[in-house]
């Protein structure tokens, strides 16, 4: 990551078109290509800025100003910087980011759900965590008491777009022969009532998972709704 801090001016050319006076303001250059313009207040939200991709182009204008000149790659839009000073410009090599990561979000309800996968009822045995298919992988495949297959879908927050997806995953797995039929379960913390409508329509189960109770494991009993 570069980090400008200058004295210029900013000039959006394209569909629309916007200018910021020449004043002192923080220039974000990222590693993705990305150019955002800071002022010092708006919390993270910049003035301008522009996605990737895109590329960078310096020069100098007739009055020996530089010019920096980022222009998008595939919309041929540009944002202009005319710089008068530069007060700092350092460079920070940051490495990949591993990512947010929060108590209780769907990668460890998997965990935790695959761990104890006899919360979704007795005689539940794992199959195994992200079953590979042609669309993406499945969050938990495994099998009920009577040995029937299951593919369960963990939102943390279960929408519609959820059951969505759990019901493309189920048109593709029972289209297996080796683990037809595959039922689903729609699994997260909480589940609107328009997915609970949904997935009802489809014949999929919604579960309730109580992040707690997991972690302590408390008890066994599921909550099916």
């Amino acid at each position: 990551m570069r980090l400008v801090i200058a004295r210029c001016s900013v000039d959006y050319v394209g569909r629309l078109t916007a200018h910021l006076p020449m004043s002192p303001r923080l220039i974000l250059m990222k590693a993705d290509g990305s150019v955002s313009i800071h002022a010092d207040d708006r919390a993270f939200k910049p003035l301008n800025w522009m996605n990737p991709p895109c590329r960078l182009r310096e020069s100098e204008d007739d009055s020996g100003r530089k010019v920096w000149t980022v222009t998008h790659g595939k919309s041929g839009e540009k944002l202009v910087l005319t710089i008068e000073e530069i007060q700092h410009d350092s460079s920070h090599e940051l490495g990949v980011d591993p990512g947010l990561r929060k108590d209780g979000v769907e990668a460890h309800l998997q965990e935790l759900l695959a761990e104890h996968i006899t919360t979704l009822g007795e005689g539940y045995t794992l199959i195994r965590r992200e079953y590979p298919t042609a669309i993406g992988p499945v969050d938990i495949l495994c099998r009920d008491g009577e040995g029937h297959t299951v593919a369960v879908e963990i939102k943390r927050r279960g929408e519609i777009d959820g059951v969505e997806q759990l019901s493309r995953y189920l048109e593709l797995l029972n289209r297996d022969p080796v683990i037809t039929p595959v039922r689903g379960i729609f699994a997260a913390q909480e589940i609107k009532p328009q997915a609970r409508v949904l997935a009802n329509d489809r014949d999929i189960s919604c579960v309730t998972l109580d992040y707690e109770a997991l972690r302590g494991i408390e008890s066994d009993v599921p909550r099916l709704f």
